[in-house]
Protein backbone atom coordinates (compact mmCIF):
# COMPACT_ATOMS: atom_id res chain seq x y z
CA UNK A 1 0.00 0.00 0.00
CA UNK A 2 2.85 2.39 0.78
CA UNK A 3 4.37 1.88 -2.68
CA UNK A 4 1.10 2.78 -4.39
CA UNK A 5 0.67 5.86 -2.20
CA UNK A 6 4.25 6.94 -2.85
CA UNK A 7 3.71 6.47 -6.60
CA UNK A 8 0.65 8.74 -6.62
CA UNK A 9 2.37 11.39 -4.48
CA UNK A 10 5.41 11.47 -6.78
CA UNK A 11 3.18 11.39 -9.85
CA UNK A 12 1.16 14.43 -8.78
CA UNK A 13 4.17 16.34 -7.41
CA UNK A 14 5.90 15.93 -10.77
CA UNK A 15 3.17 18.11 -12.31
CA UNK A 16 4.37 20.91 -10.02
CA UNK A 17 8.12 20.30 -9.99
CA UNK A 18 8.77 19.83 -13.73
CA UNK A 19 7.23 23.18 -14.81
CA UNK A 20 9.13 24.97 -12.05
CA UNK A 21 12.43 23.41 -13.17
CA UNK A 22 11.73 24.26 -16.83
CA UNK A 23 10.80 27.88 -16.06
CA UNK A 24 13.92 28.35 -13.91
CA UNK A 25 15.99 26.89 -16.75
CA UNK A 26 14.45 29.32 -19.22
CA UNK A 27 14.96 32.24 -16.85
CA UNK A 28 18.63 31.36 -16.34
CA UNK A 29 19.18 31.16 -20.09
CA UNK A 30 19.68 27.44 -20.36
CA UNK A 31 17.36 27.10 -23.36
CA UNK A 32 14.89 28.94 -25.56
CA UNK A 33 12.18 27.85 -27.96
CA UNK A 34 11.98 29.62 -31.33
CA UNK A 35 8.73 29.48 -33.29
CA UNK A 36 8.56 29.03 -37.03
CA UNK A 37 9.40 32.13 -39.15
CA UNK A 38 10.68 34.03 -36.10
CA UNK A 39 14.17 35.26 -35.24
CA UNK A 40 15.42 35.81 -31.71
CA UNK A 41 17.95 38.62 -31.41
CA UNK A 42 19.66 38.79 -28.01
CA UNK A 43 21.07 42.18 -26.95
CA UNK A 44 23.22 42.62 -23.85
CA UNK A 45 24.48 46.08 -22.82
CA UNK A 46 23.79 47.52 -26.30
CA UNK A 47 25.63 44.76 -28.17
CA UNK A 48 24.04 42.01 -30.25
CA UNK A 49 25.20 38.82 -28.56
CA UNK A 50 23.42 36.18 -30.65
CA UNK A 51 20.75 35.67 -33.29
CA UNK A 52 18.78 32.45 -33.60
CA UNK A 53 16.97 31.88 -36.88
CA UNK A 54 16.08 28.18 -36.87
CA UNK A 55 12.83 27.05 -35.23
CA UNK A 56 12.97 24.61 -32.35
CA UNK A 57 14.68 24.11 -29.02
CA UNK A 58 18.05 25.88 -28.67
CA UNK A 59 20.51 25.81 -25.80
CA UNK A 60 21.95 29.29 -25.25
CA UNK A 61 25.19 28.42 -23.46
CA UNK A 62 27.00 27.10 -26.57
CA UNK A 63 26.00 30.29 -28.43
CA UNK A 64 26.71 32.91 -25.77
CA UNK A 65 28.81 31.27 -23.10
CA UNK A 66 28.58 32.91 -19.67
CA UNK A 67 26.45 35.75 -21.10
CA UNK A 68 23.53 33.32 -21.35
CA UNK A 69 23.17 33.51 -17.56
CA UNK A 70 22.53 37.26 -17.52
CA UNK A 71 21.05 38.06 -20.95
CA UNK A 72 17.45 37.45 -19.80
CA UNK A 73 17.92 39.63 -16.70
CA UNK A 74 20.10 42.52 -17.89
CA UNK A 75 19.59 42.26 -21.64
CA UNK A 76 16.68 41.95 -24.01
CA UNK A 77 15.45 39.34 -26.44
CA UNK A 78 13.79 40.79 -29.54
CA UNK A 79 11.46 38.42 -31.39
CA UNK A 80 11.30 39.49 -35.04
CA UNK A 81 8.47 38.24 -37.24
CA UNK A 82 9.99 37.09 -40.55
CA UNK A 83 6.73 36.25 -42.34
CA UNK A 84 5.65 37.93 -45.55
CA UNK A 85 3.63 41.07 -44.82
CA UNK A 86 1.15 42.74 -47.17
CA UNK A 87 0.19 46.40 -47.02
CA UNK A 88 -2.42 48.40 -48.89
CA UNK A 89 -2.00 52.19 -48.96
CA UNK A 90 -5.31 53.87 -49.66
CA UNK A 91 -6.00 57.19 -51.33
CA UNK A 92 -2.47 58.25 -52.24
CA UNK A 93 -3.02 61.72 -53.78
CA UNK A 94 -2.02 61.96 -57.46
CA UNK A 95 -2.73 64.54 -60.15
CA UNK A 96 -4.02 63.04 -63.39
CA UNK A 97 -2.77 64.11 -66.83
CA UNK A 98 -5.65 66.57 -67.05
CA UNK A 99 -4.69 68.08 -63.69
CA UNK A 100 -7.62 66.70 -61.72
CA UNK A 101 -6.67 65.33 -58.30
CA UNK A 102 -7.43 61.67 -57.70
CA UNK A 103 -6.53 58.99 -55.19
CA UNK A 104 -4.92 55.67 -56.00
CA UNK A 105 -4.45 52.51 -53.98
CA UNK A 106 -1.02 50.91 -53.69
CA UNK A 107 -0.57 47.27 -52.75
CA UNK A 108 2.85 45.87 -51.88
CA UNK A 109 4.42 42.93 -50.07
CA UNK A 110 7.49 42.97 -47.86
CA UNK A 111 9.61 40.67 -45.74
CA UNK A 112 12.55 41.17 -43.41
CA UNK A 113 15.81 39.72 -44.67
CA UNK A 114 18.16 41.02 -41.95
CA UNK A 115 16.61 41.20 -38.45
CA UNK A 116 19.53 43.10 -36.88
CA UNK A 117 19.35 45.84 -39.54
CA UNK A 118 15.55 45.91 -39.17
CA UNK A 119 15.85 46.52 -35.44
CA UNK A 120 18.79 48.92 -35.22
CA UNK A 121 19.58 50.65 -38.56
CA UNK A 122 16.29 52.45 -39.14
CA UNK A 123 13.98 54.10 -36.63
CA UNK A 124 10.76 53.24 -38.52
CA UNK A 125 11.48 50.71 -41.29
CA UNK A 126 7.84 50.06 -42.16
CA UNK A 127 7.08 53.78 -42.39
CA UNK A 128 10.20 54.42 -44.49
CA UNK A 129 9.26 51.65 -46.90
CA UNK A 130 5.68 52.92 -47.17
CA UNK A 131 6.94 56.46 -47.93
CA UNK A 132 9.39 55.17 -50.55
CA UNK A 133 6.74 53.02 -52.25
CA UNK A 134 4.23 55.87 -52.29
CA UNK A 135 6.75 58.41 -53.64
CA UNK A 136 8.03 56.10 -56.38
CA UNK A 137 4.49 55.18 -57.45
CA UNK A 138 3.37 58.81 -57.61
CA UNK A 139 6.48 59.72 -59.64
CA UNK A 140 5.79 56.95 -62.17
CA UNK A 141 2.26 58.18 -62.85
Amino acid sequence: MNAVLAFFIVFFLSFLIVPVILSVGRLLGVYTIVSERRYHVYVLFGEVVATIDEPGLHFLWPLMGWKALIVNTFGKCYVVDMRLDQVYLRSAPVNSEEGAPMGIGIWYEMFISDPVAFLFKNMDPRGSLAANVENSTVRCL
